[in-house]
Formats: structure tokens, sequence, C-alpha cells
């Protein structure tokens, strides 16, 4: 059918052409590149993410993430991958394995769910008011009331079961049995035939044995407890939405609200005091979860390290022989011989006074800055330079945060202060000296975090959403490398402050994946690090609790490490060989994104990687 005659369609195709000229926005589009999947992807999973804010964890809201996770799995691999340049091929395998990533941890959660079933058993009640909420369901208080009400007495009851089960159980551990004593004569038998013509008498049926529940471990306890504790928001939430509004839903709520928030509260603390034995204080226990072979190694696959826990844990040992080696010879420059752990000693003593920390990383700041700034190590812009900050940790942050980190803007800072014991404010000022800050400042400040978040910031900022340890606190270790090798740390003891840390980083390593192949316990963690490693025992402590209560990556210890030696191959492979200066190399690493270093490689290498792209770079070669 021809139309180039038509006198009829020739003014409605001119204005058609007309239209989408003046308003571009409006013409039918091309198919989605990679960058616009993952902006719309990152869109949907913010919306889901806060229209079910109110209601908490629940299985409906499970179940819809799943679903928004599948669809995108299927919406990706409609991908023309044939069509794609280099850069947007690793944007679609970064969305591929952030997917995947996604469905393995919510697989996870709900498992964690199924294994706490016991001792939430009143979540689904819960639930199902928040998620009515969600839906906009019209509220009914008088069988909104006769759900909640019973919810109370269940919980108490439940509280008292678990108590008397853990009771039981303590008073379960007899000593060894007497020896029967032969020589005693034995009483006589005075028990009477039965008649044959009288059957016996039957024993009065057996009561039933009241109802008991099982005894939570401490991990499920400290679980459990958290769980309570969304919940009692969430429901929270859901009551001062309406209570206030409806005169008729405070009449008959409000009273088996207040019952359930108040039994809410008391089994949360139950639980985490009593059973998992967590009291804020310092001699708390140390809880983890084991995740066993398997998840590890799916999880390094996430991560694109083709290496087995094994084969990590050999390569983490290795360096932390290599640092030993140094330690010695620094030991030997301040006239110790080879006892490293004296000289440790006397570094740690080289702290500031009391009041001094703050301006002491300010001045450490300026060094690490004056430093890749005269050598052209790397493009530092002003704004940068300029706009960072410092904060003092308390004494409650330091149980779990006992050295300074970055956050965002500020270097936060351990140090002693007035409210701790005397032995804690001494191991505070011993784990902070200046020597270990003239090695940590620029780790956490400039070329280290600062840098790299103001970076990532202003260049593929869609790429934030596959942030990476092994990226993060792999660019921050690796500057802690190439300053020893620049020089950075010229007397013994600013060499033994860095050393220390370089140590640390091998031991997070392996105290970590020992932990989940289930070969070394918390305690044996600590002790490792304050006899192999040197740390106090209050530092220590607080790593090892932060290191196994799973509120974050199991691999993200072992990020440090691993990612600095990937970015010293890869440094190697760049520069070493005059394929970039020092400058670019770094400056085109921090405006990559905080990827998998891996696809930071392939990227830098114009590699076009295939679909179904897995790890496969051996970056330790034999260092």
């Amino acid at each position: 059918m021809r139309f180039g005659g038509s006198m009829i369609l020739r003014p409605f195709l001119f204005s058609v052409l007309c239209f989408f000229t003046l308003f571009p926005a409006l013409a039918p589009t091309h198919a989605d590149t990679p960058v616009e999947m993952i902006q719309s992807y990152q869109a949907d999973a913010s919306l889901l993410s806060r229209h079910w804010q109110v209601a908490g964890c629940s299985a409906a809201e499970m179940a819809r993430e799943k679903k928004l996770l599948l669809d995108w799995q299927k919406r990706l691999a409609a991908l023309d991958f044939e069509k794609l340049g280099a850069n947007d091929r690793v944007d679609a395998i970064l969305l591929r394995t952030s997917l995947d990533s996604s469905l393995n941890e919510l697989a996870r959660k709900q498992d964690e769910r199924q294994e706490l079933v016991a001792w939430l058993p009143f979540r689904d009640v819960i639930d199902s008011l928040a998620d009515a909420r969600v839906r906009g369901d019209p509220v009914v208080p008088e069988k909104a009331a006769a759900a909640l009400a019973p919810l109370a007495a269940r919980i108490k009851k439940l509280q008292e079961q678990i108590k008397s089960a853990r009771d039981a159980a303590k008073q379960k551990t007899p000593g060894p049995k007497p020896a029967k004593d032969e020589t005693k004569p034995k009483p006589a038998d005075t028990t009477k035939a039965p008649s044959a013509d009288k059957p016996p008498e039957k024993s009065p049926p057996a009561k039933p044995a009241a109802p008991t529940a099982k005894v939570p471990s401490a991990y499920q306890a400290s679980r459990s407890a958290d769980a309570v504790r969304e919940l009692g928001s969430s429901l929270k939430q859901w009551f001062e939405n309406y209570h206030a509004f409806m005169p008729e839903f405070a009449w008959w709520i409000k009273q088996p609200y207040e019952e359930t928030a108040k039994a809410l509260e008391d089994y949360g603390k139950f639980l985490r005091e009593e059973i998992a034995g967590i009291k804020g204080k310092d001699e708390d226990p140390l809880i983890g979860k084991v995740i066993g072979a398997g998840e590890l190694k799916r999880q390094l696959g996430y991560e694109f390290i083709p290496y087995s826990p094994e084969e990590l844990i050999a390569l983490a040992e290795r360096e932390f022989a290599w640092c030993e080696g140094q330690m010695k010879e620094a030991a030997h420059s301040m006239g110790l011989g080879d006892d490293w752990k004296k000289a440790l000693a006397r570094v740690k003593s080289l702290h500031v006074k009391p009041g001094e920390q703050e301006s002491l990383v300010r001045d450490e700041g300026r060094k690490a800055i004056d430093f890749v700034k005269s050598r052209r190590l790397v493009t530092v812009p002003p704004d940068c330079e300029e706009w960072w900050g410092t904060r003092m940790l308390s004494a409650q942050e330091q149980r779990s945060m006992p050295y300074a980190a970055y956050a965002g803007h500020d270097v936060i800072i351990a140090f002693a202060s007035a409210d701790m014991k005397n032995d804690d404010k001494l191991m505070s000022m011993r784990g902070n000296s200046r020597p270990f800050m003239h090695n940590v400042v620029p780790h956490e400040l400039i070329p280290g975090h600062h840098l790299q978040r103001f970076m990532a910031a202003r260049h593929r900022p869609w790429r934030d959403m596959f942030s990476t340890p092994f990226f993060v606190e792999g660019w921050a270790l690796y500057w802690e490398m190439r300053l020893w090798d620049l020089g950075y740390h010229p007397t013994p003891e600013e060499k033994i402050g860095a050393l220390f840390w370089r140590m640390h980083r091998c031991a997070r390593i392996i105290v970590t994946l020992k932990f989940h192949l289930g070969q070394m316990k918390p305690e044996e963690m600590v002790k490792f690090l304050t006899d192999r490693v040197g740390h106090e025992k209050l530092g220590a402590t607080s790593e090892v609790r932060r290191f196994i209560q799973g509120n974050y990556s199991p691999l993200y210890q072992c990020g440090y490490m691993l990612g600095g030696l990937q970015f010293l191959a890869l440094h190697k492979e760049m520069v070493g060989t005059g394929k970039m200066t020092e400058q670019q190399f770094h400056d085109a690493v921090l405006r990559l994104g905080p990827i998998p270093v891996e696809l930071v490689r392939a990227s830098l290498q114009g590699q076009r990687l295939p679909p179904g792209f897995a790890t496969q770079w051996k970056f330790d070669g034999g260092r």
C-alpha cells in the first residue's frame, strides 16, 4: 500500500513529525540502555522500600521484593547484549550480579524468618495489620481489637515457657551417678501377683504435659529480639496512624495495643538480656552465626573473587608472614633485636595527651594531602581538600568502633574519654597512638575514603548501588601499600604503625573466614588479634563483635587486604608497563565508581565481556 500520494495522510504525518520535533521527550524511545535500566531499577527498589516501610519486614513485603527482582531479571535477559559497548557491558553485568545477590540475600532472610518462627508466633498478626494499612484496606476497629487482644497474654506465656525451659536445662547437669552398693540386702518383693480371675488395675491416665518452648541459642535470641523491636515499631506506626482520627478506633484498640506494646518490650528485653546475655557491657558475649563454606563461595562469586576460602586464608597467612619480617627489621632499627612486640609496645606509648587527638588528626590529614599532591599521584579537587571535618566518638560508640573511621564528611576519632574506666582509657590511647594515626588518617581521608567518595558522587553515580568493600576498603588499603613503597613512613616507629594495620587486615581475613568455616570461635578470634597482631583486649573484642554480629556482609573484612592486592596487581599491569602514569591510573579508577576491581580492570583495558561473564582474574600472581 502506498501513502505517498494520499492527500489525507500527508497533513497528518506532517503534524506528527512537527509534534515530536517540538516535544522530543514524548517521541517513541529506543530500548533501554544498561544505565537507564539501572536508574529505573534503583527507582523501583527505592519506591518499594518506601511503600513497605510501615510494615517492617513482613512476608508480604519479601514476596513483593522477590517479584520485583525476578521481573528485572527477565527485563535484563531481553537486552541485546551483542550491541553493547565495553562500558555498557560492565553495567549490564553489574546489574545482573546485583539482582542475583539480592535474591540470594532475600532467600537467607526467608530462611532466618522460618528459623525464628518458634519464638515469634505472633508475628503474622502484627504483620497482617501493617500490611492492611499498606494496601489501604478499611480498618474495622472491632475486628482489629479481636486480633490484637490475645497477643499480650500469648507473649507473656511464651516468655514464661522459655524461662522455664532454660531453668530446667540448667538443672539437667547432674554429677556422675553413685555406684550401686551390692552388699546391701535387696528389699523383699511385696508385689502381689495378679489373680487369675481378676484383671490388674489400670494406672490412671497421665496428665498431658504442659506445652513448653525450646530455648533459642544466643544468636537466635538476639535476632528474635531485633525482630520484636521491629514489630513494636511497626505496630506503633499502625496505631498512631488511626487512634487520633477515628473515635471508635481508640475506644476498641487503645487498651490491647498498650498491653501488647508493653509485652513486646518486656519480651524483647528478656530475649536480649537474659537469653542472649547482651546488656551493653564490655563483658557481653560475642555472638554471630556461621554461614558455611557453600555460602562463602557463593558470595565470593558475587564479589568477583576467583579463590576458595582456604586459598584466601593461605594468601593472608603469607602476607602476614611478610609483615612479621618487616616488623623485625623495624625493631632492629629501634635497637630491640627481633622483639617486634616490644617495639610495638613502645610505639603504642607514643600517643598525644587527652584533648590533643583531634588536632593530631587534622595535622596528619594535611601531611597526606601535601604528599600526594606534590608528587602528582592523584588529582585532589580543591573542594574535596577543603570540605572535611572531624568528630570524637563517645565511650559507648567505641565499644564497637575502637579506632578512627570515615563517616561521609568527618573522620570520626576514637580516643580516651572522661566516662571510660581507667584501663579502657589507657587501652584507647595506646590503640590510637601518633604512629598509628600517621597511617590511619590517609586511609580515611585523602587519598583514601574522602577522595574516593567525593569522586564517586560526581562520576557514574548510578554505580553507587554496586558499592563493594573490595573497592571501597581495598582502595584505602592499596594506598597504605603505595605510601609504604613511596617512603611515606621514614622512621621505624612509623613503619611499625603502618605494619600493625597491614597485619590487622591479614588477620581479618584469617579470623573471619575461619569463623564462617566453623574453624574458629569468637574467643579464639580475640586471642589471635591480641597474641598474633598485638591488639589491646578492648580493641580486639570490639573488632570481633563487629565482625560476626551479622549486620553487613560476612566478606566485608576480607575486602581490605584482598581489594588492596587487586589494585596493586592492576597498578603493576597499567603503570608498571608504562600504559598509564600514576595520576592517570588513579584518576581513571576513581571515575569508574565503587565496583568490583575485576570490572575496573576490564574497563581500563577495554575488554568486551561476554553476557555470562564470571570471575577469572587470579590477581595474586605469586607476589
